[in-house]
């Protein structure tokens, strides 16, 4: 683990669900490196798609080859963190944004150089959640202490706006299972972290911009945009 590492919600460190699902990631850049793919569609497995995102996604991926867009990573899927400032647009590439400080993989385009570059930072004796990886390596994440442990931070993001895929489940809701957040610690199974999410700190504090309304049941599910708290209310 990434000396002093601990989550943004509940001060907890690495999990070893969080592990694993880095080591699922760190998996496919291994086998696009290994085969060499230009480009590589990478899609966790609780996402819900947008209608019509196969035509809405490869209209945005030949408006990004015909603007010869230098890119090695594009997310499709996320949780944006920074929502006080608007994301820069790319220029000649609509719906497409510099990617700022985000949350969670459920879904991006990869490149043969971007999967190089993860590789390549040999992330294994300083690891962190892959959704804190990434903004680490395009030097987005607003904590400089994990930002120190690599040199190379230069990764070229991107995102989709609007996004193309959200999750199945938010937290709290009925039927949410995570199985990063409910987990062991790193390096001590018998530690679990956070089992009942119905009674979660985390869950409650995610609910709260939810608590002055008479009729939960009415209101809309959250989407990625929502508000989230800021980093120091973390």
């Amino acid at each position: 683990m990434l000396p002093g590492y601990r989550d943004p919600y509940s001060s907890r460190p690495l999990t070893r669900g969080e592990i694993g699902c880095f080591l699922s990631h760190y998996s496919v850049w291994k086998e696009v490196i290994d085969r060499e793919l230009e480009k590589t569609l990478v899609i966790e497995d609780d996402v819900r798609f947008e209608h019509q995102f196969k035509k809405k996604l490869m209209k945005l991926m030949v408006n990004i080859d015909q603007a010869q867009l230098d890119w090695e990573l594009i997310y499709i899927g996320r949780k944006r963190m920074q929502v006080k400032e608007p994301e820069k647009a790319v220029p000649n590439v609509a719906n497409l944004v510099e990617a700022d400080y985000s949350y969670w993989t459920l879904g991006y385009v990869i490149s043969l150089e971007g999967a190089q570059k993860l590789v390549g930072a040999n992330p294994f004796g300083k690891m962190l959640p892959v959704d804190e990886f990434l903004p680490v390596m395009y030097n987005k994440h607003p904590v400089a202490e994990y930002k120190e442990y690599y040199e190379s931070r230069d990764l070229k993001a991107f995102s989709a706006e609007p996004l193309l895929i959200y999750p199945t489940h938010y937290t709290g809701q009925p039927g949410y299972l995570s199985d990063t957040e409910t987990s062991t610690i790193w390096d001590n199974e018998t530690v679990a972290t956070d089992w009942d999410r119905t009674h979660a700190w985390k869950s409650r504090k995610q609910s709260r911009i939810y608590s002055n309304a008479k009729n939960t049941e009415a209101l809309p599910p959250p989407t990625s945009l929502d508000t989230v708290p800021s980093r120091d209310e973390l």
